[in-house]
């Protein structure tokens, strides 16, 4: 049998800081399901101390999982360790990750403390949360731009008070592939006690370098690495779970490795994270990309019917993806028919979420003469995101508009206490008049950064799909919907940034007050 490689995940905690990205807890509770289904060996299921919200989504999870390993992120303060204990204590197989800067430069402007005290920090916090569990992870951050000397000696000392794990993050996605392969082949030929530790990797894609070091990383004795589905992160996110998943399992002539990962459940738990973080997938994306597996050329298409292997080296079957489903639905279709085919889609919908998608289906139906899977994927996003309880809901749009009126909005939204609002508004255009409309009605007023339009499928009954950036107070939160009225689509997807925006405030809110 050959070695594993353990799939550690921190969508939870380092995919939630990406800017404008707040999950809810009945949200982080699907993923973490998901994940588990997924065979992940490790979800980082937040970083505790930072709120009493986060504490009691840990919490949570730490309780229903049953599968993984749960893990808590710590600084290297007594708090931070003592309240990710109290998170992660119920877990079956409880897990606390302990960090604290080891470069200079981040030691000196960031803590503003000296080697000696930093090493004592380390080593001392480490001992403490190995009294709770025999099951800790140590991360010297920045390890990347670290003195190698001082790396070596903080890894050494932190084994020997108890880290089973030591985790080399590229916190600022800095460091180039040979320079990583050199870094972890000297800190195994450096650190005495390095075989009393399972060696890890955490990458950051600020310069798209995510998937390339943390192969490099397990090419030199890294047996766990840090992932994140879809790739989602801070900056420029994190190193992509389904690409490191894959790229293990299709070259296993080459690294003779393995995971656990069922990589049938990596295409649902990509829309899952999708639709939950705001954060669309480029088309181009590798493994779950919308065009990842579809051929526009003449010659590459003729070859694929001739044989799949000649201009595809993964099996579409084996991440989730249905192969040549492109079922035609109509108007006419069943509600039988659209479950079977949104299940054979990647699609398990409750009762609640079916009715939606199916009305919205109906709908799209009477307007289009043809509906296909890229057609469905929209509404059934839209329908994931209707499960949601959002501050404000957007029950009604209608607006006027033409070459010689002014343009006018008029919307009824549901308020946060259930009561119907209703106001109009002039703008400079149809989409302006509303959302001024919806910031008389909320009483909001963000700054409109980016707004930008899509077909989500050809011919002039094409679903278009909105996605729009807002910020306020240097933060930016992202909102998408789709619909054949892109007038339609783009109040939703205001509707839906504003949300967004309002859960991130109350949570820092809560931050504050704790």
């Amino acid at each position: 049998m050959s070695e594993k490689i353990y799939i550690f995940d921190t969508t939870l905690r380092d995919g939630e800081q990406s800017a404008g990205v707040a999950f809810t807890p009945a949200e982080k509770r699907e993923i973490a399901l998901q994940l588990e289904r997924m065979h992940v060996d490790v979800i980082e299921a937040g970083f505790p101390v930072t709120s009493p919200g986060d504490l009691s989504a840990v919490q949570e999870i730490s309780s229903i999982i049953k599968d993984c390993t749960v893990c808590a992120l710590a600084r290297a303060v007594p708090k931070d360790i003592d309240v990710a204990w109290e998170g992660v204590q119920k877990a079956k197989d409880p897990r606390i990750h302990v960090f604290i800067n080891s470069s200079d430069i981040q030691m000196a402007h960031q803590l503003g403390k000296g080697r000696d005290e930093v090493l004592a920090q380390a080593e001392a916090m480490v001992k403490r949360a190995a009294g709770y569990t025999s099951n800790v992870e140590f991360s010297p951050m920045d390890a990347t731009r670290s003195d190698r000397e001082f790396l070596f000696q903080i890894v050494e000392r932190c084994i020997a008070a108890g880290a089973t794990v030591i985790n080399i993050p590229d916190s600022v996605g800095y460091v180039i592939p040979q320079e990583l392969a050199d870094l972890f082949q000297a800190i195994r030929n450096n650190v005495p006690n390095i075989d009393k530790a399972r060696l890890s990797f955490h990458g950051q894609n600020d310069l798209g370098l995510c998937t390339a070091n943390t192969l490099t990383a397990i090419q030199n004795g890294v047996r766990q690495v840090e992932v994140t589905v879809n790739g989602i992160g801070e900056r420029a996110g994190n190193t992509s779970m389904e690409e490191v998943v894959m790229a293990i399992k299709t070259r296993t002539d080459f690294f003779g490795l393995h995971t656990d990962i069922d990589t049938q459940e990596i295409y649902r738990a990509s829309k899952m994270v999708e639709t939950y973080s705001g954060m669309p997938i480029q088309w181009n994306k590798a493994i779950v990309g919308k065009n990842a597996f579809r051929h526009g050329s003449g010659i590459h298409q003729d070859g694929i019917i001739k044989l799949r292997e000649t201009w595809e080296i993964m099996d579409p079957k084996e991440i989730g993806i249905p192969m040549g489903t492109q079922l035609v639905l109509g108007k006419l279709s069943g509600r039988h028919a659209f479950k079977v085919h949104m299940e054979e889609l990647g699609y398990s919908l409750t009762e609640e979420e079916l009715n939606r998608a199916f009305g919205a289906f109906k709908e799209l139906a009477d307007k289009k003469m043809k509906v296909d899977d890229r057609d469905l994927e929209a509404i059934v996003s839209d329908a994931h995101r209707g499960v949601k309880e959002p501050p404000w809901k957007l029950e009604q749009v209608q607006v006027s508009s033409g070459d010689h009126a002014m343009p006018t909005a008029t919307l009824r939204l549901i308020d946060p206490a259930g009561t119907a609002r209703v106001d109009a508004a002039i703008g400079t255009g149809p989409v302006d008049a509303v959302y001024r409309a919806m910031n008389r009605i909320t009483g909001l007023s963000p700054d409109l950064t980016e707004f930008s339009v899509k077909s989500v499928t050809e011919g002039i009954d094409a679903q278009g799909e909105v996605t729009i950036r807002i910020e306020q107070d240097g933060d930016s939160f992202i909102g998408i919907s789709s619909d054949t009225d892109i007038i339609v689509a783009s109040a939703r997807a205001y509707m839906n940034a504003l949300n967004r925006m309002l859960t991130v405030q109350e949570r820092n809110r809560s931050r504050v007050s704790s």
